[in-house]
């Protein structure tokens, strides 16, 4: 390697330090401010090290607001089911379109091509009416069906199985497996880091959800987690120590799951991205 190109990569990865500071940052100083009291956090300036180390804020949390809990655990329903569904669901459609032949299988693929060019807000208000022709305003599925399946991730996985070597599922078949049992005995568990990386970014996306269980949830005890920090927030004034600590409480479920699935996570990403 020459002198240049080590230059080169050194520069670099003191860029990708640098940036990766900065982007720490933020969550340093939610966790600092998580152990402040009100007045050390609104009487301003930066500061990462807290004058006086409080676990108040913790505590407080669970005793002002006793449906803390509920909301908390509505998230994980709420995140858990998405996730769950959507990687069968989402599978099942990607391998589908990668490997079935069936009349309209490349109208089916360029319309979900096109659901991913839609933004999201676009659907707010035709996705309301329905939930409420359906009755499903202040329930659980009226989040969970509509996420349950994903464009994105429906392509994500078909890009997948298209890279996925034919002759393992030619032996598979060889020796009397069905569509079925070659999907789920040979062909699911060799696609481990595409799913990894698919539950990576559904199950973050359920859990920091915010629009949804806003519009959809009227009752308090329906909350998500997300919605749920809005409490801590009056019209005069806001109480930041409890929201810092609410919000690092809310980060750990899904720091836990990229933790978990980390190893699985870039060379997801690159099967996916490959043809």
């Amino acid at each position: 390697m020459n002198k240049s190109l080590k230059r080169f990569r050194a520069v670099f990865y003191v860029l990708l330090g640098v940036y990766a500071l900065i982007t720490f940052i933020p969550f340093l100083w939610a966790v600092s401010a998580s152990l402040k009291s009100l007045p050390e956090i609104v009487k301003g300036g930066i500061n990462f090290i807290p004058h006086h180390i409080t676990f108040d804020n913790y505590r407080t949390i669970f005793k002002q607001e006793p449906l803390f809990v509920r909301w908390f655990m509505n998230s994980a329903l709420i995140a858990v089911s998405v996730t769950v569904f959507n990687l069968l669901f989402n599978s099942m459609a990607g391998y589908a379109l990668a490997r079935i032949r069936f009349a309209g299988s490349s109208l089916m693929f360029y319309s979900i091509l096109a659901m991913i060019m839609i933004p999201g807000q676009l659907t707010i208000i035709p996705s309301y009416l329905i939930i409420k022709s359906l009755g499903w305003l202040n329930s659980y599925q009226a989040i969970i069906v509509p996420m349950g399946a994903q464009a994105t991730y429906i392509f994500m996985m078909r890009q997948f199985f298209i890279s996925f070597p034919k002759e393992l599922e030619e032996a598979a078949e060889l020796d009397g497996l069905g569509k079925f049992g070659l999907f789920t005995r040979v062909v699911l568990p060799l696609a481990k880091p595409a799913l990894a990386a698919q539950t990576i970014f559904i199950f973050m996306g359920a859990w920091n959800e915010f629009l949804k269980p806003l519009m959809l949830m009227s009752d308090k005890a329906m909350f998500t987690l997300s919605v749920g920090l809005n409490t801590f927030k009056g019209q005069y004034i806001s109480f930041w120590n409890y929201i810092m600590a609410a919000s690092v409480i809310m980060t750990i479920p899904a720091l836990l799951i990229y933790i978990g699935f980390n190893r699985f996570f870039v060379k997801g990403i690159t099967f996916t991205g490959s043809k």
